[in-house]
């Protein structure tokens, strides 16, 4: 068990937390979320002993140890990748420095004799024995092959050591494991390998993420960080937004009647209950789920963005027609048309491919031959991955940004669009030069909405956009009737929305196929 006792935490002026009391037990999964800026992984640092709160304690049941993955990633530049793993756990391998050191000894004393007799008995306990081949079946199990085992780990792709700190985390079956962004530059495989090991593990796992599709795979509760609190939840992502849009909606109806606020919370449960069977962690999680009672919930404050794409003027037969497209470098005689009711997402391990083919598609670019054909009745909005373009004129207030795309031009309008987008009151005064890279995309997608078009193109929609915006443009494509083309890293976003994958798998070879990506994966991805 792990326990944060009246945690409170300040930097200068401001209030992360204050009086934090959360307990951490044997068998669940929690994931922390919070806006960017909110102290998730600040939090982490105080669960691990790396930041001192400044007041309260963080107490943790005597005996376990803790795991942590590793952020800086030149730490073990001079280990191999196998002595990297094995120095997760660091009282085994100072036992085994030990051993070396006194068998090494030239007068070995009978005091010596005792000692590694010690030594070897705890050795044996932790798993010693089996180190190695632990060490080894973790790197295997992550794509890191035996003939890189005695590599120096200066020496490997940066990829590489983000698996080897994954597998150094997770060595030695720790009493509780903590990682920040596990899933960052993993592999999708790898992904799908660290998900069914979480499923399978026993003891405590606290993850910060913004992967929701993970969150939702592994976590048994959410932690929301949230005004200076940290509220623990009892399921998994979808099911904590799920039940705090719930809550905000009837908090707003003031004159609905209490037993139909219970009946709708109720009918929730229950449905989230059965769905829970997917998870292997789901007998006893469900029965937690059926004990629950309107009690038990809190509403958030976390505001969501709306993000509702609507279209004016009505899609004909042809949407799009792209014939023979090529760009050296990028691909060779790429061929496709557009339906009606395709949403399709590109892949490519190279994502610069995909922004070079978007941006010809909306003519940003040039290729070197082939044509692009769009339907008569089609008028489409492109959200590029890199907008700086758009925000030129910097010293423009985001309300004269907005209302140069605006057909209504007046300041209610247009500021309403923006407080959709949860740019109000003197936010949307501010200059868009002083906007973080997550404001400018939703600057970008108000400008999308106010454009009424009938097809979308999004590069990497999700960059910069916290989990809450995340979720919103999520609602919005699905929600989307027209067709949409998108690039993205977001697992839950092309699971939920795609139904149709384009894969650029290299210059010359592209796998076109109308199906969901998780049929696509299991069925063409190596």
């Amino acid at each position: 068990m792990i326990q944060a006792v009246n945690v409170s935490l300040a930097f200068g002026g401001r209030v992360l937390y204050k009086e934090v009391n959360l307990k951490f037990t044997k068998g669940n999964c929690y994931g922390i979320i919070g806006a960017n800026g909110a102290g998730k992984s600040t939090f982490l640092k105080i669960l691990t002993g790396e930041i001192e709160p400044n007041t309260g304690e963080v107490l943790i049941s005597p005996g376990e140890r803790m795991s942590v993955l590793e952020q800086n990633q030149n730490k073990y530049d001079e280990e191999t990748i196998l002595d990297t793993v094995l120095l997760g756990h660091k009282r085994l391998m100072e036992i085994q420095k030990e051993k070396d050191a006194l068998y090494a000894k030239e007068d070995f004393t009978d005091e010596d004799g005792i000692k590694a007799g010690e030594l070897e008995t705890e050795f044996a306990e932790l798993g010693g024995w089996e180190a190695d081949a632990e060490a080894k079946s973790l790197l295997q199990s992550i794509g890191v092959g035996e003939d890189m085992y005695y590599t120096l780990m200066k020496d490997i792709d940066a990829k590489i050591k983000v698996k080897v700190l994954l597998a150094q985390a997770l060595f030695g079956n720790p009493d509780i494991l903590v990682l920040d962004e596990p899933t960052n530059n993993l592999d999708f495989k790898t992904v799908r390998w660290l998900e069914n090991f979480l499923l399978d593990f026993e003891n405590i796992v606290i993850i910060v993420s913004h992967n929701r599709h993970f969150l939702n795979k592994v976590c048994t509760h959410i932690c929301d960080v949230d005004f200076g609190q940290i509220n623990m939840y009892l399921g998994n992502y979808d099911f904590w937004y799920e039940t705090s849009q719930l809550l905000a909606r009837q908090a707003k109806e003031q004159n609905k009647k209490a037993e139909q606020r219970a009946k709708e919370l109720k009918d929730f449960i229950a449905r989230f209950a059965a769905n829970a069977s997917k998870a292997k962690q789901a007998t006893s999680r469900k029965k937690e789920l059926e004990k629950l009672t309107i009690e038990d919930f809190k509403p958030s404050s976390r505001k969501y963005p709306f993000i509702d794409f609507k279209y004016e003027k009505e899609i004909g037969k042809e949407i799009l027609k792209v014939e023979n497209l090529s760009k050296k470098g990028f691909f060779n005689n790429l061929s496709f048309n557009v339906e009606k009711d395709q949403k399709i997402v590109f892949l490519s391990k190279n994502s610069q491919v995909l922004t070079t083919l978007f941006n010809i598609l909306a003519g940003k670019e040039e290729a070197d031959s082939g044509t692009i054909f769009f339907g008569k009745t089609i008028t489409y909005s492109y959200l590029p991955q890199d907008n700086r373009e758009f925000f030129d004129d910097c010293h423009l207030s985001i309300v004269d940004w907005l209302r140069q795309y605006s057909k209504d031009k007046t300041e209610s309008y247009v500021r309403g669009w923006l407080g959709r987008m949860l740019f109000s009151g003197e936010e949307s005064l501010k200059e868009v030069c002083v906007l973080s890279g997550g404001e400018k995309v939703r600057c970008m997608l108000s400008k999308m909405m106010l454009e009424s078009s009938n097809f979308l193109m999004l590069d990497e929609p999700t960059n910069h956009l916290d989990l809450e915006s995340i979720t919103s443009l999520n609602k919005g494509m699905i929600n989307f009737k027209g067709p949409i083309i998108f690039s993205t890293q977001d697992q839950e976003l092309i699971e939920t929305v795609a139904n149709r994958v384009i894969d650029i798998i290299d210059e010359n070879t592209i796998i076109d196929k109308c199906m969901s990506y998780e049929e696509y994966v299991e069925n063409y991805k190596n």
